[in-house]
């Protein structure tokens, strides 16, 4: 649920010290990683092992909707165009409302659109791994639901939403881009049962990076076995897409989806969301459930809301989420399926709103203008020095919780067709065919299964980690008495992880080499309407997003 351990590992160093001229980590990978960061995430993709997949078949992904899109021509695609692309939520409600679009309607455009661009031409983007066969019937069905009531019980009612491919979902496999998980059938994860209870529409499942990137260490962001290597729209073959939720983050950007929901250990939603201009919220651990998710950490890991806007973020979450009595770190509320969406209906300005803004990105200029805007609105900004603190054994905390909390998903979550029932078993299954299944190799899980700890040293580990993490922020935070910190992209997101504090990142604008960047705010747990609130000001202020021009 995560970004590359390497790339994650560069990021926290590049979070206290010059990228440019700190180097700790060892590796080749750490290297170009670390000048990733420091250069507009850009390198020379044209070499991948591997860009289409060897696993799906495309003709065989659309032979189940012929006859049903066989009269949605692109007259009728066209003129939909208007009603549909860079829309919220409430506005598409709005026109389904007043009989301009149905949720059939809109479902089809979606599916046309991902035929249209997402597979085997030459703007393919790779982003959709599979479809859920049933979801024009679902959408017809909304149809007549609205018709017989009038009314609906939750705006994402009929909306069509992509799943991260490591969220289970009945009807399509799990796989986490795996070819191990490639017949993981299963049951709802709990999170898609309460986004079906509130009558959202699964439209399919986004690739990703595979096994949550928690698996080669020398691969590219969002390389699977299963679904291929996603591209960048803003810069395909360019710009990397970042990950692990790269499907996720590239089919919003794209309007392939109304929205999508993607996963995070540490950076795999805000790297993705960055990346490609969209906006990303890591919620508090255990605002949402865990459970029927692949994981990687017990400790650290999360679902969360990728959208093209604040409201449609605020909405989502809103369906998700719930207290489960079977993820250990769920938390229970008392507040209504309307409380995030909900709260917009009053919106203050920022006015003594005080936030930290950290003195080595004032050299950014995106990040420069943010706060300008910001100011325009009440914000009081100080500058502050990050604090002087590191994460030691970070890697080994993601080791030991994946060494056991993936042998329980796969005995209690895992469909009847899986045969692996731990990491070892994965290497052991992918050496039988490693050209195919494992092209970049699999470092990290062998890094996995040689990682040991007496239950007392992990929760020293753990222990150290939340405090450093929380360190990080609350020395700032009680100094200068702040609100919040504004960061960019995910170069604060590992503190953010280990501290089990929520963030949101927003579209903040392009480099000159047409490089999308994101504002990213960071609170306080269990403070996202906040967060949400501070979200939506900058974006109506700012107004940066830009559909990617090959994709209108």
């Amino acid at each position: 649920m995560r970004l590359s351990i390497f790339f994650l590992l560069s990021i926290l160093i590049f979070s206290c010290k010059n990228p440019k001229t700190e180097n700790t980590i060892s590796g080749k990978e750490a290297v170009e990683d670390t000048i990733v960061t420091s250069n507009d995430s850009i390198k020379d993709f044209r070499e991948f092992k591997v860009l289409d997949s060897k696993y799906m078949n495309v003709s065989e992904l659309w032979q189940p909707f012929e006859n049903d899109l066989k009269d949605f021509t692109e007259a009728t695609y066209n003129d939909l165009k208007p009603l549909i692309l860079e829309v919220d939520i409430p506005t598409l409600q709005k026109h389904i409302s007043e009989g301009k679009l149905s949720y059939e309607l809109l479902t089809k455009f979606y599916l046309y659109r991902i035929r249209k661009f997402d597979r085997e031409n030459t703007l393919s983007l790779n982003s959709v791994i599979s479809l859920n066969l049933n979801v024009i019937s679902e959408a017809n069905h909304r149809d007549i639901e609205f018709l017989l009531y009038g009314k609906i019980n939750h705006p994402i009612n009929g909306m069509p939403i992509l799943l991260k491919d490591n969220i289970n979902a009945s009807g399509m496999p799990t796989t986490a881009g795996a070819v191990a998980l490639q017949n993981n059938k299963t049951e709802d994860a709990f999170i898609v049962k309460q986004l079906k209870n509130q009558g959202a529409i699964i439209l399919g499942k986004a690739n990703l990076s595979e096994w949550a990137y928690f698996f080669c260490g020398d691969c590219p962001s969002g390389y699977s076995a299963i679904g291929g290597q996603t591209l960048n729209p803003y810069g395909r073959r360019i710009i990397d897409t970042g990950g692990s939720s790269s499907g996720s983050g590239v089919a919003v950007a794209a309007n392939f989806c109304v929205a999508a929901v993607g996963s995070e250990t540490s950076g795999s939603i805000l790297s993705p969301s960055s990346q490609n201009s969209v906006v990303g919220l890591k919620p508090t651990i255990g605002l949402l459930s865990r459970s029927g998710i692949v994981p990687i950490s017990s400790t650290l890991d999360t679902p969360g809301p990728m959208t093209k806007n604040v409201i449609d973020n605020a909405i989502l979450l809103d369906a998700m989420f719930g207290f489960d009595e079977k993820d250990s770190k769920s938390i229970s509320t008392k507040w209504g399926k309307s409380f995030y969406y909900g709260s917009f209906s009053v919106i203050e300005n920022l006015e003594h709103r005080r936030f930290g803004a950290f003195k080595r990105l004032l050299e950014d200029s995106l990040y420069d203008q943010a706060i300008l805007d910001l100011k325009s609105k009440g914000a009081i900004i100080i500058e502050v020095e990050e604090e002087k603190t590191d994460l030691p054994d970070f890697l080994r905390l993601l080791n030991l919780d994946m060494k056991t909390d993936l042998p329980i998903y796969l005995s209690n979550y895992a469909g009847n067709d899986v045969m692996i029932e731990s990491v070892q078993d994965v290497i052991d299954f992918n050496k039988k065919d490693s050209l195919n299944s494992m092209p970049y190799g699999q470092k990290l899980f062998e890094g996995i299964v040689a990682d040991n700890a007496t239950d007392k040293a992990f929760q020293n580990i753990k222990n150290t980690l939340k405090t450093n993490g929380r360190s990080f922020y609350d020395k700032p935070m009680k100094k200068h008495n702040l609100d919040g910190f504004l960061s960019i992209n995910n170069y604060h997101a590992g503190f953010a992880a280990v501290a089990e504090y929520p963030a949101i990142t927003v579209p903040m604008g392009y480099t000159e080499k047409g490089v999308p960047k994101g504002l990213t705010f960071i609170s306080k747990p269990l403070f996202e309407i906040g967060l949400l609130h501070w979200a939506y000001i900058y974006e109506q202020v700012s107004k940066k997003r830009k559909m990617p021009e090959n994709y209108n």
